[in-house]
C-alpha cells in the first residue's frame, strides 16, 4: 500500500512526541537513545522507515496487530493503547502508550511535519451534501486571486497541478498532515478541504488550523455510523468550535444550519450566514434565472455589496453551492468581483451533474452522472435535471452496501415520485446481498403510486436499457457513484465508471465534464 506523498524528512525528538502524546510511559522511551522520528503511519503496509507507527483500535482489529510488521519496514516506535504495548516492546521499539491514541494522533502528525497547516489558508467545508462542489467553486475563486491552491475531498487531492486519488472524503490525520507538508514543499498557498462527520468523530483533522470552516446542509446520511440525526449533527458540530478556527459562514436555509449558528457563536466564532431561500441572512441572492448549463443571480451580501454570480451547473441547489463559495472567499480577503469570476470559470466537478455527449443530435438526449445518493440530494438533481427537459425524466440508482440502510427505500421513494422512469441496480454492494440493497430500494419506490420502476441488477445493462429506451429530448441520470473508478462487490474493486459506460451507451467515447 502506497504511503501516498511524503515531504522532505524533518527529523524529530521521540522524547518531544512523548511530551504531545502525554504518553504514560514517555519515561520509559529514556531507555532507548532517543531517535529521531521523520514520518508517523496509521497503516503497517505504508511505513517507512524512520516514521512512528500509529497502532490504533479499528471497528474489526486492533492495529497492535501488525507492530512487528510495521517495525520490519523501519518503524522506530509505536503511538498505542495498553493493548500493544508489549507488542511494541517484544518487537524491540519503545512504546509512547496513552489511552486513546487517535486523540492525540493530529497533535503528533502534525508537529512531525513541521505544524504545516500554520502556513497555509485553510478553509474547511462540511456538510451532507455540496462539500465537494463548494469546494471546488472555493478553490477556482482563490485561483483567480492569484493563489496557488491545493484540494482535499471526496475526488481527490490536488497539490497545485499534481492529482492524488482519494479513498475518503477526509484522509487519516497521518495523512492529512503529510499532504499539507507536501503543499507547503511545493509552495501551495490555500487548501480547501471537505472535512466529513466521520473525520470529525474519529480525529481525522485534529490538529489542523483552519482559517475558515463552511457548512452546506444537513440531511439523512450516515446513520449506518451515526446513532439518529442529533448525534450526526453533533459530530458535524464539532467543527465550529476555538479548537478547530474562530470563523464560520454557514447556510441557514434549513434548521441545521441555523441551530449551528447559535452554537457557533455560543463557542465563540465570528459567524456569518448564507441563504438563497430566505432574505434573512448576511448573503443572499436575487433573481436566480436559468441559463444553459446553470444559473445566474445577483449575490447580495454585507457591506452593500452586489454582484453577478453565474455557476456553470444547474440546479438551484447549485446556487447556494455558489453563493456559499461566493461568502467564503470574501470572507478570507478575496474581493467579490475577482471571487465571482472564479466561481464563473469553474466548467463543472467531476461526477457532479457531469453531462456525457450524446453523438446523435436527432436524438438529443440529455445524459448526466451525479454523485447524489442521499434522499434529498436524488431530489434536488432530478428536479434540476427536469427543469432542463421538456422530455421525460429516466433515472438509474442503487444503494451503497454497507451503509445507512434506514436511507434505502427513502432513495427509491423519492426518484420514483421526481422522475417518469426508474431502473434500480446495484451501486457498491460491498459485503452485503446485492439483490436486498436491490430490494429495499424498490420497496419504497413501488410506494408511489402509478411508478415506472423497473430492476436491472447489472449497473452496465441497467445504463444501457436507460439509454435504450429513452426518447428524444429525455434527460437519462445515473446516480451514486458519480466520480467513482470502481465498483465494489465482496471485497474486490472492479474498473467502472458511470461516465464511460453512459458514453458507450449513447454510442460515444466523448465526455463533457460540465454543462455547456
Amino acid at each position: 500500500m502506497s504511503a501516498g506523498p511524503r515531504p522532505t524528512p524533518r527529523p524529530q525528538s521521540l522524547a518531544q512526541i512523548a511530551g504531545i502524546a502525554g504518553a504514560a510511559t514517555a519515561g520509559a522511551v529514556s531507555s532507548y537513545p532517543d531517535r529521531p522520528v521523520t514520518g508517523v503511519a496509521h497503516d503497517s503496509r505504508s511505513v517507512l522507515p524512520g516514521d512512528l507507527y500509529a497502532a490504533l483500535p479499528g471497528f474489526r482489529r486492533h492495529g497492535a496487530e501488525f507492530i512487528a510488521e510495521a517495525v520490519g519496514r523501519g518503524a522506530v516506535a509505536v503511538l498505542t493503547d495498553a493493548n500493544g504495548q508489549d507488542s511494541a516492546r517484544a518487537a524491540g521499539v519503545p512504546a509512547l502508550v496513552v489511552t486513546d491514541p487517535r486523540a492525540v494522533l493530529g497533535a503528533v502528525a502534525s508537529f512531525i511535519y513541521g505544524d504545516p497547516s500554520q502556513e497555509l489558508l485553510v478553509i474547511g467545508i462540511t456538510g451532507t451534501n455540496g462539500k465537494t462542489t463548494t469546494s471546488y467553486l472555493v478553490d477556482a475563486g482563490l485561483r483567480a486571486a492569484g493563489y496557488l491552491t491545493g484540494v482535499i475531498g471526496t475526488v481527490g487531492v490536488r497539490i497545485g497541478e499534481e492529482v492524488v486519488e482519494a479513498v475518503r472524503t477526509t484522509p487519516e490525520a497521518t495523512q492529512v498532515h503529510a499532504l499539507l507538508a507536501v503543499m507547503v514543499e511545493r509552495g501551495v498557498t490555500a487548501v480547501t478541504m471537505e472535512v466529513s462527520s466521520h473525520a470529525l468523530r474519529l480525529g481525522r483533522v485534529d490538529g489542523v488550523h483552519f482559517d475558515l470552516v463552511g457548512f452546506t446542509n444537513l440531511t439523512q446520511d450516515h446513520l449506518d455510523f451515526h446513532d439518529g440525526m442529533d448525534d450526526y449533527f453533533e459530530a458535524k458540530s464539532t467543527l465550529f468550535t476555538l479548537a478547530h478556527s474562530s470563523r464560520a459562514v454557514v447556510c441557514v436555509d434549513d434548521s441545521w444550519g441555523r441551530n449551528l449558528v447559535a452554537l457557533a457563536e455560543r463557542s465563540g466564532l465570528e459567524v456569518a450566514t448564507y441563504a438563497v431561500s430566505s432574505e434573512d441572512a448576511h448573503w443572499t441572492v436575487d433573481g436566480i434565472v436559468e441559463v444553459p448549463g446553470g444559473s445566474v443571480a445577483r449575490a447580495l451580501g454585507p457591506g452593500g455589496v452586489d454582484v453577478p454570480l453565474e455557476v456553470r451547473m444547474p440546479g438551484t441547489f447549485n446556487v447556494a453551492n455558489g453563493l456559499g463559495a461566493l461568502a467564503l472567499l470574501v470572507d478570507v480577503g478575496v474581493d467579490p468581483l475577482v471571487a465571482a469570476d472564479g466561481i464563473a470559470s469553474c466548467e463543472g466537478v467531476p461526477g457532479r451533474m457531469e453531462r456525457v455527449l450524446d453523438p446523435d443530435p436527432h436524438r438529443g438526449l440529455l445524459a448526466l452522472v451525479d454523485y447524489a445518493h442521499t434522499p434529498d440530494a436524488i431530489e434536488r438533481v432530478i428536479l434540476a435535471a427536469r427543469g432542463g427537459t421538456r422530455g421525460k425524466v429516466v433515472v438509474v440508482l442503487g444503494a451503497g452496501g454497507d451503509r445507512d440502510q434506514v436511507k434505502r427505500p427513502l432513495m427509491g421513494e423519492v426518484a420514483a415520485r421526481g422522475a417518469d422512469r426508474v431502473i434500480v441496480t446495484d451501486d457498491n454492494p460491498r459485503s452485503e446481498d446485492a439483490a436486498a440493497i436491490r430490494a429495499a430500494v424498490l420497496e419504497g419506490a413501488r410506494r408511489v403510486e402509478g411508478a415506472n420502476v423497473s430492476e436491472v441488477g447489472d449497473r452496465r445493462a441497467a445504463i444501457m436499457q436507460a439509454v435504450g429506451g429513452a426518447d428524444r429530448g429525455d434527460v437519462v441520470l445515473v446516480l451514486g457513484k458519480g466520480h467513482e473508478l470502481g465498483q465494489e462487490i465482496e471485497g474486490f474493486l472492479t474498473p467502472f465508471d458511470d461516465r464511460v459506460v453512459l458514453a458507450q451507451a449513447l454510442g460515444s467515447s466523448e465526455l463533457d465534464e460540465g454543462l455547456t
